[in-house]
């Protein structure tokens, strides 16, 4: 059996398994039998076989799938190791599911819409590669406000993916500072044999702790920031938290009111905006002017461009 096939048969044992809550071999047999994955018309995974299923999942992707040894012998993933897992380990889980349950509903793939994420994925391969060997990186590199792109060096130490574009944050060894760049701005990439050392206390999870998104080299200061919800756009923020550090500190029938401790960086701002009038910021007095000033002249934009 060819590894790609064998690899997809583990996630979507995975899969079933985690998304029932607990089941039966009778019933991963009879799932299995109806799978569009069961490309060999099988009339079951035999008893050798899925136990060969879990030993690779749990060496391949730390999962532990665990009986109850109930007399229906119910099967279950450990929650317990899952939930304490590392985010990129069930960010890659949920990533494969998706892909799994697609395959599953190939014939209906018309009724399946998805997004397009502009992030220049055929650089991950090479960037994730030199990640792993400390190999500094040489980059052809066009930002949106150059005309032309210019080559240069980076230690590529982390990356971040962020509405749906992948970002890599490296250290630039002309100037000795951490920068930002999106992947979707690399032209071209080759991976050299020059090696860097990443320094010890390097914590990816703590450079942007503070942030909203992926701007990181600014002097803001991270600070409380308490803002007001209205129109039900609460419910999505609720559903949906801004940043982890998000909390609910009043909650009427009208309105909500939040406060995240954070940098008041630009793509912060920029998400303010985008609610319009349904959120106000309250506090700091100093950001809630700034966003004053910004409406005031968006209102004489239009008010000038009326016809």
């Amino acid at each position: 059996m060819r590894k790609a096939e064998l690899f997809k048969r583990y996630l979507w044992l995975i899969d079933l398994i985690d998304q029932s809550g607990g089941i039966t071999r009778d019933e991963i047999n009879r799932r299995w039998s109806r799978s569009a994955l069961n490309v060999r018309a099988e009339s079951e995974i035999p008893e050798r076989t899925f136990h060969r299923y879990k030993e690779a999942i749990q060496e391949l992707f730390d999962i532990d799938i665990i009986c109850d040894r109930s007399p229906e012998r119910v099967y279950r993933i450990n929650r317990t190791e899952v939930d304490n897992s590392k985010n990129l380990s069930n960010w890659l889980l949920n990533a494969f599911s998706l892909g799994i349950n697609i395959t599953e509903a190939w014939q209906i793939q018309n009724r399946i819409l998805v997004e397009d994420i502009p992030s220049g994925n055929k650089f991950l391969t090479k960037i994730v590669e030199a990640m792993r060997e400390n190999c500094t990186l040489n980059i052809s590199y066009q930002n949106f406000f150059s005309d032309t792109p210019w080559n240069f060096d980076i230690e590529p130490y982390c990356l971040k993916i962020f509405r749906q574009r992948w970002y890599l944050l490296a250290r630039s060894p002309y100037d000795d500072k951490l920068r930002v760049y999106g992947l979707d701005r690399i032209l071209g990439l080759s991976v050299s044999d020059n090696h860097f050392q990443l320094p010890e206390d390097f914590d990816a999870a703590s450079i942007f702790e503070n942030c909203f998104g992926i701007i990181i080299g600014t002097n803001d200061k991270p600070t409380t920031i308490i803002f007001k919800v209205i129109n039900d756009q609460q419910k999505y923020i609720r559903s949906l938290p801004l940043h982890h550090s998000q909390k609910e500190i009043c909650s009427e029938p009208d309105y909500s009111i939040f406060s995240v401790f954070v940098k008041p960086t630009f793509d912060l701002i920029q998400e303010f905006l985008k609610y319009g009038y349904d959120l106000e910021v309250i506090e700091p007095i100093e950001l809630r002017q700034h966003l004053s000033n910004i409406a005031r002249g968006m209102n004489v934009m239009y008010n000038e461009h009326k016809s």
